[in-house]
């Protein structure tokens, strides 16, 4: 049979994340309720069975978006059961026909991802309690999704998706700005392959060189489950498995390959590296190493401090590193980059004044560190501003939209339609 995991609502998110870290490395089938709708991200799978089809369409498109995202290399085939002799049932049947009609007529399947958009006017939630409490004839309820799909149809379709899956709120450049940065500081997928390498090697950890590139690793060695079974570690990280059977340093690479593991900063299997080698060697991480710089230009000493800014609840707004370099006459902020443009030394025998040189620099630092906070504390609130303006857009929008919604209803009910549940649902919205 099939080897299975399962999500339901009665797990934590930390439970679902490592029931989604599970199921991409040791299992073949997940089971799950609405409780995986929303959180996990599951584009390594691209087959996905609607054993019960949600009423509200938002929460399909949040179901089918689990595996139909970003990064999915396959195509992807839903495969939604619905019972076709229930009132219901023959709802919804002649809207996934509707549905591929329109995919058909669009030439893309974006059309799942904007379902509720698409069908202009209508409340596709409200149309199937009306069709389960048999408050309308089913065949008006019916009517009211055959649409018909023209060129003027396709027109208002595309321009709705447009506005559904864009912003038009979206600061581009500062966006271009943002990703140079975050490429001109990345981090080197082969420094962090061959510290792994080394650190796991020293735990007497054994890995495989498989014959398509990646690694796999078959055993986690005693010290890193020891550290990985703490409480603090595990809410922090989530679970360490048994076996990673797949796995990459290169982002890009697993990208194009989303079976693949991604071991970088914040997975558990690197970072109980990273926490097995503080606790066991800061006493040498403190007297620090010797490198040679090639130009000559740099002679003293580089101190490197992680600086984390913390709102009013605790919660870190932002970590980042700060690296000063000093000699006899001078101290001043260089880029963390600077390490990747020297090269290893031999240690001295001397005793360096750690203490002293701290010392020299913690006022530059705290400098460093206060602007960096002026700079999150802006950046917090800008986006504040920026919620509040289309926050209050969205409110006006929503109640312009439920009092017609209301007026409609009360119309229904002069005519003598069976429509108080309906108006009770909105009245309460």
């Amino acid at each position: 049979g099939y080897s299975v995991n399962t999500i339901h609502g009665r797990m934590k998110l930390e439970s679902r994340i490592e029931a989604e870290s599970i199921f991409k490395n040791e299992k073949q089938v997940l089971v799950a309720t609405e409780a995986a709708g929303e959180g996990i991200n599951l584009q390594f799978c691209h087959l996905m069975i609607n054993y019960d089809i949600p009423w509200n369409p938002n929460r399909l498109e949040q179901r089918m978006g689990r595996i139909h995202r970003y990064g999915q290399n396959k195509e992807v085939f839903i495969f939604n059961l619905v019972a076709a002799d229930t009132r219901e049932g023959r709802v919804i049947n002649r809207l996934f026909e509707k549905l591929q009609e329109i995919k058909k007529a669009l030439g893309s399947d974006k059309v799942f991802d904007v379902i509720n958009e698409i069908i202009y006017g209508k409340n596709l939630s409200q149309l199937l309690y009306e069709a389960a409490a048999s408050a309308r004839d089913i065949e008006q309820i019916i009517s009211e999704i055959d649409i018909k799909v023209d060129e003027e149809y396709i027109s208002k379709v595309k321009a709705s998706l447009g506005e559904s899956l864009a912003s038009r709120f979206i600061d581009y450049t500062r966006i271009k700005e943002m990703a140079d940065k975050a490429r001109e500081f990345k981090l080197i997928p082969e420094y962090t392959e061959a510290f792994f390498k080394k650190a796991f090697l020293l735990l007497e950890g054994k890995y495989r060189e498989r014959k398509d590139g990646f690694l796999a690793i078959d055993r986690i060695p005693y010290e890193l489950k020891i550290i990985a079974e703490e409480d603090s570690f595990r809410r922090k990280y989530g679970k360490l498995l048994n076996r990673y059977p797949k796995i990459t340093f290169d982002k890009d690479i697993a990208f194009k390959n989303p079976d693949a593991e991604f071991i970088s900063f914040d997975h558990p299997l690197f970072e109980s590296i990273l926490e097995y080698i503080s606790r066991n060697f800061n006493s040498d991480l403190r007297n620090g190493t010797v490198f040679i710089d090639p130009s000559n230009k740099l002679n003293g000493y580089i101190l490197i401090y992680e600086g984390e800014i913390r709102d009013g609840l605790g919660k870190t707004v932002g970590k980042k590193l700060f690296t000063i370099f000093t000699n006899n006459n001078e101290v001043k902020s260089v880029s963390p980059t600077i390490l990747w443009d020297l090269a290893y030394g031999k240690t001295l025998g001397d005793t360096i004044d750690v203490k002293g040189l701290e010392g020299k620099v913690i006022g530059n630092v705290i400098s460093l560190m206060e602007n960096y906070k002026i700079e999150k504390h802006d950046e917090r609130i800008k986006n504040a501003k920026i919620k509040e303006k289309y926050g209050i857009k969205s409110l006006e929008y929503l109640i312009v939209k439920l009092d017609g919604d209301i007026i409609r209803l009360f119309t229904r009910k002069e005519n003598g339609e069976l429509v108080d549940l309906p108006i009770r649902n909105k009245e309460l919205q």
